[in-house]
């Protein structure tokens, strides 16, 4: 298992902050790779203004854990971080923040996608997209669980 820092953050965080710090904690890692995904706001006549992002606090957390125990388990990493908004995020806002340190590159790559493609399908938090005439709940794409389900299939054929 890998040093771990796995968090829900109601407020926004400073991303830069947070990866200087990631980095520098892992001083023996031949390799960093981070992901920082933001509130987009599409194009066309009602942007997305922000998202909101329902959870229940214990459950939420247990399942980005539990998607953080499966990467430390297919990866020998040496430190792990995913920092995942709550609440209302603002368009241009970081909704999450992945990191992973280990001693190759491909190692630290791998890790963050899968981390990504079961963060989109599996955790439990629910989204609603807030446009200036509409609101509505949002479901994972078919993209997102076609881009976790890769990942079984590797699992089940190595």
């Amino acid at each position: 298992m890998s040093d771990r820092c796995v968090r829900l953050a109601d407020t926004p965080f400073d991303v830069d902050a947070a990866a200087a710090a990631f980095r520098q904690s892992v001083p023996s890692a031949g390799a960093v790779a981070s992901f920082i995904g933001q509130v987009s706001p599409e194009s066309g006549d009602n942007p997305v203004e922000a998202l909101f992002l329902d959870h229940m606090p214990e459950a939420s957390l247990a399942s980005i854990e539990k998607i953080a125990s499966a990467a430390e388990a297919r990866w020998p990493l040496l430190k792990l971080m995913i920092i995942h908004r709550v609440g209302r995020v603002e368009t241009g806002q970081p909704i999450v923040f992945v990191a992973c340190a280990s001693r190759h590159r491909r190692e630290s790559f791998e890790a963050v996608e899968f981390v990504m493609d079961f963060l989109k399908s599996d955790v439990l938090l629910w989204k609603k997209e807030i446009r200036a005439t509409s609101q509505t709940w949002i479901e994972p794409k078919t993209q997102d669980f076609a881009d976790k389900q890769r990942w079984e299939t590797e699992i089940c054929t190595e």
